[in-house]
């Protein structure tokens, strides 16, 4: 794959387990469709030292992307552009863009001559990091902020999946399309019975060794007793063609050896061999 991603997902509600942690499934599922490798996801609470430090290694990593989510509200403990501020040693700033952004979405929320004020925690949202660019939020008020810093890309995103999406969709996704060079990715997978995992090991090391551009990655759904095993192939290429060619001869050597062990395998309760 094309040079990775990091995403770093920012709130306590994320380490408390109060809230399932959809941005990092998302952003994960979609960088990957791109052909950008995801090479680390953390997760850290809503404080500026924490935020900064986890920004600060990722960026000492120089992956292509480092993505923020959440931490970009007007609440006392949306932290992550201040982190952000930190680690790259930068002052926050009210963003003339970025004001402009947010007074345009109070202005739509009121139907009348009346506007809102710009209270102290709306201007916040405008608040960002000196020599950083606001990204405009489709469907909410925080503005997203991007910056590239010696060729590593860093962009804030909200933590509302809804905005967040809108945003990578309108904006980033282009970005990530044009990193990849074009790469396509695609991914199949196939189901194996009557094998245990550590018997289909040394067969998918086999076919990863014959297959070298292939990724396989077994996941039991069964017992031990009565193992019934999802087996995802994926891989990356600049051609789909050769990508589907290139899948499906890994798919059909697999399923060869693991006939011969007296296993079954099967893609959509079809055998293949």
């Amino acid at each position: 794959m094309a040079e990775g991603i990091e995403i770093i997902c920012v709130g306590n509600e994320l380490l408390m387990g109060k809230t399932l942690n959809t941005n990092a499934q998302w952003l994960s599922k979609r960088a990957t469709v791109f052909g950008i490798a995801v090479k680390r996801v953390t997760v850290v609470a809503d404080e500026v030292a924490e935020i900064a430090s986890v920004v600060r290694e990722a960026l000492q990593r120089k992956p292509r992307f480092v993505m923020t989510t959440g931490g970009l509200g007007p609440t006392f403990d949306d932290k992550t552009l201040e982190g952000i501020a930190k680690a790259l040693n930068r002052k926050l700033v009210v963003n003339e863009k970025a004001l402009r952004m947010v007074k345009e979405k109070y202005d739509a929320y009121v139907r009348t001559e009346e506007r809102l004020e710009m209270t102290p925690p709306r201007i916040k949202m405008a608040t960002i990091p000196e020599n950083t660019v606001p990204v405009a939020n489709p469907v909410g008020t925080a503005p997203g902020v991007k910056v590239d810093l010696d060729g590593t890309i860093l962009i804030a995103l909200p933590g509302v999946p809804s905005e967040m999406e809108a945003i990578f969709e309108e904006t980033i996704a282009s970005l990530l399309k044009e990193a990849s060079g074009g790469n396509v990715f695609s991914e199949k997978s196939i189901y194996a019975d009557d094998i245990m995992e550590s018997a289909l090991a040394p067969l998918i090391d086999k076919v990863m060794h014959d297959n070298p551009a292939v990724y396989i990655k077994s996941h039991p759904r069964g017992q031990e007793n009565k193992p019934h095993m999802e087996i995802h192939f994926s891989s990356t290429a600049s051609v789909a063609e050769k990508l589907e060619e290139r899948l499906q001869e890994a798919i059909i050597q697999l399923s060869s050896l693991i006939e011969r062990t007296g296993g079954k395998a099967f893609r959509d309760d079809q055998a293949i061999c």
